[in-house]
């Protein structure tokens, strides 16, 4: 297993939490975005930059997430193409996202936008909370003790 960040966006606590996981558990980590960003130095952690440019990281992405792998992003679009692929997705909120639940958040997605095209204020996502970090890590360690099991 490989973890793919889709970092233009993913809040640094969260990536935080990834390079402790990397560190602890030996797992490839790879952060994919349109800017440099600071990495620590380690062998198994890496940035790639991307053109800047709309779903840039995204297409990336997708082009190298292999089955097995596990993705780390909250574009529903990104997600689902990484599910069709066999990948796991994670949001950053500790939220996996399924075959099973995929479908659903693509419906929500394409309903909020036609919303908002419309003029209609649908507001934003929460701030990241505490409660977040704490499922997003708790989600992550029972995902890499499932890999490592299975290796």
């Amino acid at each position: 297993m490989k973890i793919w960040v889709d970092a233009d966006a993913c809040p640094g606590a969260i990536k935080e939490i990834l390079f402790r996981a990397s560190a602890r558990t030996g797992v490839e980590l790879t952060l994919v975005a349109n800017h440099q960003m600071q990495i620590p130095r380690s062998p198994l952690i890496r940035m790639i930059q991307v053109a800047a440019g709309f779903d840039a990281a995204d297409r990336e992405i997708v082009r190298r997430v292999a089955h097995g792998d596990l993705v780390i992003s909250s574009d529903i679009p990104l997600a689902a193409e990484a599910i069709e692929q066999g990948a796991l997705v994670l949001s950053p909120r500790g939220e996996l996202l399924t075959k099973d639940n995929i479908g659903a958040r693509l419906n929500m997605r394409d309903f909020l936008d036609s919303m908002r095209s419309s003029g209609i204020e649908t507001g934003g996502p929460s701030a990241l909370s505490q409660a977040d970090r704490k499922a997003f890590a708790d989600q992550l360690d029972r995902l890499l003790a499932r890999a490592a099991g299975s290796s």
